[in-house]
């Protein structure tokens, strides 16, 4: 390991840690001159440290802070709960329309050799216009700005006689968009394995939808992981676009405080803090998965060296039977 780490980049010497060390120091000291000259001072001139605007936020004894922290409480349930809902649901359509994508592919290639002549064209052609019309509906979908398909489901629904609550419209909204998106990366995952993978499992007797069910999807979350955890996250921030069917999240009940306390920048802040709180925690579990999934992957590696020719062989036997 230490070779090839020298083979990639020369080890800095004393010289060159001690110009990295001060480089560091005096990027830091201008750093933190700068913020006290452009922040610090422009928001303390402008009285914006004052408790007055942060009693609110910060001062137990101050007398708005119960009612303050309630509001921001029951904001931010409702932006988690929107969230989770959305996130569940668009993992759900997105996993559904990756396989459907997958299987429409692999089905016009087929030749349906084993049916009559126009019964086998007929499916071919049925099986292309599948894949044309889902290829449509995921380009529609992901290329319309989250706000406008929000938008459409909470004024077209009431349109056809159905009404929900301000929240499943918001669900349903992140979940139209973020779901096609999920597939895309999905989708994607599963056209980059190896090919031989596919071939093999075709060669042990597995039908397409078993290839895609017990090799292929289950890479393509391994892989597609960090992908994945970063639209999970987007999710999470889009919430924040409820405000234009009135449903109370985080920001919107922020921009409420900020009507009553006149204080934006303090009630921003701490918003962002628990935005960026639940984004980081977001960012450790996906770390977390990572690393459970490849030391699984390494143990289960494993035994499978050492089983003998005969338990491989009734393995195969069985994955073919299934």
């Amino acid at each position: 390991m230490s070779q090839q780490t020298s083979v990639l980049y020369d080890v800095p010497g004393p010289r060159q840690r001690r110009i990295t060390l001060i480089t560091s120091v005096i990027t830091s000291v201008v750093l933190l001159v700068g913020a006290y000259f452009l922040i610090y001072r422009p928001l303390d001139d402008k009285g914006q440290f004052t408790m007055e605007l942060w009693g609110p936020l910060v001062d137990p004894s101050n007398e708005n802070f119960t009612q303050v922290w309630e509001r921001i409480g029951l904001g931010f349930r409702h932006t988690l709960t929107a969230a989770a809902l959305a996130i569940v649901a668009s993992l759900a359509v997105g996993t559904l329309l990756a396989v459907l994508r997958i299987q429409l592919k692999s089905l016009t290639r087929r030749r349906f050799s084993g049916l009559a002549t126009p019964l086998a064209y007929l499916l071919r052609g049925l099986s292309a216009l599948l894949s044309v019309v889902t290829r449509v509906c995921v380009e529609v979908f992901r290329g319309l700005p989250v706000v406008l398909t929000i938008f459409f489901v909470a004024r077209g629904f009431p349109e056809f006689g159905i009404s929900f609550d301000s929240l499943w419209y918001l669900v349903i909204g992140l979940t139209i968009y973020n779901s096609v998106v999920i597939a895309e990366i999905l989708r994607s995952g599963m056209e980059g394995l190896p090919g031989g993978q596919a071939e093999a499992a075709a060669a042990i007797g597995l039908a397409p939808m078993q290839t895609t069910r017990m090799i292929l999807l289950p890479q393509a979350f391994r892989i597609m992981l960090p992908a994945l955890i970063s639209q999970l996250v987007v999710v999470l921030k889009d919430t924040s676009l409820g405000f234009i069917i009135s449903y109370e999240e985080t920001l919107n009940i922020g921009k409420q405080l900020i009507g009553v306390l006149n204080n934006p920048i303090q009630v921003y802040l701490v918003i962002a803090v628990l935005f960026i709180a639940v984004n980081y925690s977001l960012s450790k579990l996906a770390q977390y998965l990572q690393r459970r999934l490849s030391r699984g992957r390494k143990t289960a590696g494993i035994p499978a060296q050492n089983l003998p020719s005969a338990a491989l062989t009734s393995q195969a036997e069985g994955a073919g039977g299934n």
